[in-house]
């Protein structure tokens, strides 16, 4: 029976309220106000009436009756018929809502009166009963409002009126969510339609999170497929030399000692590849939810983690920027974010002789950064050095040993779904590469 969607419902919400206050202000309008004038009215109209039937009924004949009669209705702006003309019965319009209460009240007031003719909208005629009956007849408005039902229309139609222009706005400001709804149902049948946040601040926010979302989603399913393409690029490598090693092997001799190697080492490394995409691949579905954690000593565990295991890692000084510890607490994923650090912790010592970690909590963001004194980075190709399986072999030394090309693109995706990013800048201390992580409060 209710409307189902947000329009209708929203229309409904809008209606209802402006139904029920005319209805009840109609009600309130005829009982206590309309009645209570007509039945004021009539009242006196019944005081003049009593007057006339008095010198009537006081006179000794008709003749002087209706002499006294007259002398008395005329300068009182009343008709008298004496005797009563024929015809005159007690009846009304269906539509005449004060009629009913005149006949009532006029009744109430004056019992000789017999019957009350409202037949004539604009004139009303009185038979008053008695020893000479007779008929007093006047105008409608002294007994009722003049257009009593111009309230009622004005009323009526301002609320109209104003409900279509409400409708009109809310269609307005409706549309965005339709268009917000469309897009977000395109996109579940794959497809991209264009869409813009816009109408008010609430739905603009909304439209703006399902922009974000479907560029999350879009730049990870780019991710992966670059990570199964480079993944299986990488591959070949290794995979070549082990056909080519087992192509020159004679089934005759045994495989030499260092041949047993160099397979042995193809077989490690593509072992290592295939370990790294399933650890990025997992990761995300692997990390627990927000927790309240102290950054200080959350660095704090990171480093000296580090330097268990021989990485020259070290925090940066007091006026650079790290937290005491147990002053700030941040809402954020530890097991994610100690990931990410680490992975940039890995790639600074890998590439320079010493790393410093570094961070800053302001009202609106917390920043952490790692920084090196290796070769760094050249600014066009920062980009994509955060790309899965990309090593930078101008960029960085190899001969120092190489991962799998994934440490900055994993930390880039942890920063993404903290709802913050990673940025590659020139080291301002060391002289290296900086990476730094920015986290939104």
């Amino acid at each position: 029976m209710l409307p189902r969607g947000l329009y209708g419902r929203a229309a409904l919400i809008l209606i209802l309220p402006v139904v029920v206050v005319t209805l009840v202000v109609t009600v309130v309008f005829l009982q206590r106000h309309f009645e209570d004038v007509t039945r004021q009215m009539v009242r006196s109209a019944a005081v003049e009436l009593a007057l006339v039937a008095g010198h009537v009924e006081a006179a000794p004949d008709a003749a002087s009756a209706r002499a006294a009669g007259e002398a008395i209705a005329g300068p009182l702006d009343l008709a008298l018929a004496l005797p009563p003309p024929a015809g005159v019965v007690e009846e009304r319009r269906f539509y005449d809502f004060s009629g009913r209460v005149l006949t009532t009240a006029l009744h109430e007031a004056l019992p000789a009166v017999r019957a009350v003719d409202l037949r004539d909208p604009r004139r009303v005629r009185v038979l008053v009963a008695g020893a000479r009956p007779f008929v007093l007849e006047f105008a409608r408005t002294r007994l009722t409002a003049s257009n009593p039902h111009q309230l009622l229309v004005l009323m009526l139609g301002t609320s109209l009126l104003m409900s279509v222009i409400a409708s009109i706005f809310l269609r307005n400001q409706l549309r965005p969510i339709r268009r917000l709804a469309g897009a977000a149902e395109a996109y579940g049948r794959g497809q991209i339609a264009p869409y813009r946040p816009a109408g008010a601040i609430e739905v603009r926010s909304a439209g703006r999170a399902f922009l974000e979302m479907r560029a999350r989603i879009e730049r990870q399913n780019e991710q992966r497929r670059l990570m199964l393409t480079g993944i299986s690029h990488d591959l070949r490598t290794p995979l070549t030399r082990l056909r080519l090693g087992l192509s020159m092997l004679s089934p005759d001799l045994p495989p030499e000692p260092g041949e047993i190697a160099d397979m042995e080492r193809d077989v490690a490394e593509m072992g290592a590849m295939i370990g790294a995409f399933l650890d990025h691949a997992r990761a995300e579905a692997q990390e627990g939810g927000a927790e309240s954690v102290d950054v200080g000593a959350f660095l704090r565990d990171i480093v000296a983690d580090a330097q268990r295991a021989g990485q020259p890692v070290q925090l940066a000084p007091p006026e650079a920027g790290i937290m005491p510890a147990g002053e700030q607490v941040v809402a954020l994923r530890p097991q994610a974010l100690r990931r990410a650090v680490e992975n940039l912790i890995g790639n600074a010592v890998r590439h320079g002789s010493r790393a410093e970690v570094e961070a800053a909590l302001t009202p609106r963001a917390l920043r952490i950064a790692v920084e090196d004194d290796g070769p760094g980075i050249p600014p066009e190709r920062r980009d994509e050095a955060m790309r899965p399986f990309v090593r930078l072999d101008e960029a960085r030394n190899q001969d120092r040993g190489q991962g799998a090309g994934l440490g900055l693109a994993i930390a880039a995706d942890i920063a993404r779904a903290h709802g913050g990013q990673l940025r590659l800048l020139d080291g301002q201390r060391l002289g290296g590469l900086r990476a730094e992580i920015t986290i939104p409060r």
